[in-house]
């Protein structure tokens, strides 16, 4: 579908639509817990659980383990498509909701769509908005569940439709990069990037830069013949003068100064481990209900091995003067497999860091 939908429910209307099927627990609305929000990024793509985790949530367990959620009521959220009717004071909002694949078809969906929206008129609102239907099937699903209506289309060619000047930095074999200008050249991520810095003379990603006709540069620390307020000074300098919409950090291993992410607040890092959505903890839940360290810096999965962890991931999030503590975009975790390697790990860690990448800037063109 080229289309976003709105779609908007009378809460007058909406009366209990499902029963959960036997040995399935819904649980009132409430703020979820961290198992449920890993479950979520490792069932439905990474991006959901931020937004789960910015409202109340209506979660379907069976045997204590999350099978489905539905949130209402998320706040702070900046998403294009929430300018309109969503500020309308008898309009609550409805989503993301989603099941378990494998539990589909049972009837939880539909309970835990009437629990949600019940929630919703138990709260003092009149309508629901159910944002951002990209697809046609849902369209019918939730017409013929609740009544939903279309109340607003956004084309999304047309929120999309701005190439954001972007400079990467990257200071390695730079996968991660070819496939974000892969995807800024066959129209996926309206992206124009203007440079790939290095501060790494043989990184691979120089290569993958000229090959893609890109400019690329060298900016790398010279600790015998200037300090590093010097060195920070000049990578500012060079940043600046491509005046950028977007900073994209794939794999940037050098810490950069707090002068340089005040000057460009949009900028995004991915980082190879599951990171936290809360900024100040320094551990996460993981989807089977385990605690791991949060394994920020720079050898995350290295440190992962050394501490035994069962699980590693990737995160793409803003950057703050707090070393990966900005806000999250998109995340997702990964199980380490019996006996695996560093060599391995990293291999199937850059397979999910693709996804993470693309989703987490989607979503920052989405909040634009």
């Amino acid at each position: 579908m080229a289309e976003l939908l709105n779609l908007v429910v009378d809460l007058a209307d909406v009366h209990a639509i499902g029963e959960p099927p036997v040995g399935i627990e819904i649980a009132p609305p409430g703020p979820p817990d961290e198992r449920t929000l890993a479950w979520i990024d490792e069932t439905f793509g990474g991006v959901w659980s931020s937004e789960a985790y910015a409202g109340l949530n209506v979660i379907a367990r069976r045997a204590d383990a999350p099978i489905g959620f539905a949130t209402v009521l998320p706040q702070g959220l900046t998403f294009t498509w929430l300018d309109g009717l969503a500020r309308e004071p008898d309009v609550g909002i409805f989503g993301p909701f989603g099941v378990a694949p494998d539990e589909r078809g049972k009837g939880i969906g539909r309970a835990l769509l009437g629990a949600a929206l019940g929630a919703l008129g138990e709260r003092g609102y009149g309508r629901a908005l159910i944002p951002a239907v990209s697809d046609e099937w849902l369209e019918r699903y939730y017409s013929v569940a609740v009544g939903a209506k279309v109340a607003e289309r956004f084309d999304r060619s047309v929120l999309l439709r701005t190439n954001r000047r972007t400079l990467v930095l990257a200071s390695g074999n730079g996968s991660n990069f070819q496939a974000v200008a892969d995807a800024s050249r066959n129209g996926e991520l309206p992206l124009d990037i203007v440079a790939l810095f290095s501060n790494n003379l043989h990184a691979l990603a120089l290569t993958r830069a000229r090959d893609a006709g890109i400019p690329s540069h060298v900016i790398a620390w010279s600790r015998g013949e200037e300090t590093r307020e010097q060195y920070d000074r000049r990578l500012l300098d060079a940043a600046a003068a491509e005046r950028p919409d977007l900073v994209l950090l794939l794999g940037w291993m050098h810490l950069l100064s707090k002068s340089f992410v005040r000057a460009f607040p949009e900028m995004l890092n991915l980082h190879p481990a599951f990171l936290p959505l809360d900024p100040e903890r320094d551990d996460v839940v993981m989807p089977d209900g385990t605690q791991i360290p949060a394994f920020r810096g720079p050898r995350a999965v290295r440190d992962a091995l050394a501490a035994s962890s069962g699980w590693v991931g990737a995160t793409l999030h803003r950057v703050t003067p707090a070393t990966d503590r900005g806000p999250v975009m998109a995340r997702k975790p990964l199980r380490v497999e019996p006996g695996e390697d560093e060599e391995a790990l990293m291999q199937r860690v850059h397979g999910i860091e693709r996804d993470v990448v693309q989703a987490g800037i989607a979503r920052w063109l989405f909040e634009r």
